[in-house]
């Protein structure tokens, strides 16, 4: 028996797509709060994007081959302005609204169709709700969850940035469970990356892994598509979930 659906955020409540007004306006905001911490780098916005792109790409890759999530500090210091060599004491304090500033201000947002019906349908069937994201801010994802109106239906917010851990390690997992009191085969998850979702909900035993399809991060997965691990079902929207839900528990 299911008795809670947990989500994922990024690709799943909502989709995104690089914008370039956007990216510039982000570099302009992050680099003019640096400079108000004291912070000098001496870059053009379109110069200081380029380099966050790669040195961003380089620490996406270390987490996800290590399973770990730094403190926003560190991703700041260690990688995404490290060829700047900045000062941590001054660095430190901005970090999490640099973080937040990257998770929100980068691209074009769109939140999915029938989210907040959705979820709203699911804690009416009498399951519990909840969310696990990959994120490096604190305060993105619970944000989020009440700009769309859906924070007063989970039961359980797990994310990377206060774990410590990423999917598709099962230590994330494992956290969700404990704060839900349900164990693997109580649990189903909606995540849109073979990769990290649907690979993380199998090793994590989970009972049921629904993927909402993504083609805009497609490349995310190049490495693991001929890996075995398939959802147990493929959508294209949320609204098919209750239904999936209903059947698998008989009603």
């Amino acid at each position: 028996m299911i008795r809670a659906v947990v989500f994922d955020v990024g690709g799943t409540m909502h989709t995104s797509r690089e914008d370039a007004l956007l990216q510039q306006s982000f570099s302009a905001r992050a680099l003019k709060l640096l400079s108000d911490g004291e912070i000098q780098l001496g870059v053009s916005p379109d110069e200081f994007y380029g380099t966050l792109r790669r040195t961003a790409e380089e620490y996406k890759a270390w987490s996800e081959e290590s399973g770990r999530e730094l403190p926003s500090g560190e991703i700041w210091g260690e990688y995404f302005l490290r060829p700047y060599k900045p000062d941590r004491a001054l660095l430190d304090p901005l970090a999490e609204e640099l973080s937040f500033l990257y998770d929100d201000a980068r691209s074009r947002i769109v939140p999915r169709p029938n989210l907040e019906r959705t979820v709203a349908a699911i804690c009416g069937m009498g399951l519990k709700t909840g969310v696990i994201s990959n994120i490096i801010s604190l305060n993105y994802v619970p944000a989020v969850l009440e700009r769309y109106g859906i924070a007063r239906y989970m039961s359980c917010v797990v994310l990377s940035s206060v774990a410590g851990i990423r999917k598709p390690w099962p230590g994330i997992f494992r956290i969700a469970e404990g704060e839900l009191g349900l164990a693997p085969e109580e649990l189903a998850y909606v995540g849109d990356t073979l990769s990290r979702d649907v690979i993380g909900a199998r090793n994590a035993g989970w009972r049921l892994m629904i993927q909402i399809s993504n083609p805009s991060i497609a490349f995310r997965d190049r490495k693991v598509q001929n890996s075995g691990y398939k959802p147990d079902f493929l959508i294209s929207g949320l609204e098919e979930i209750p239904g999936i839900i209903a059947r698998e528990n008989g009603v």
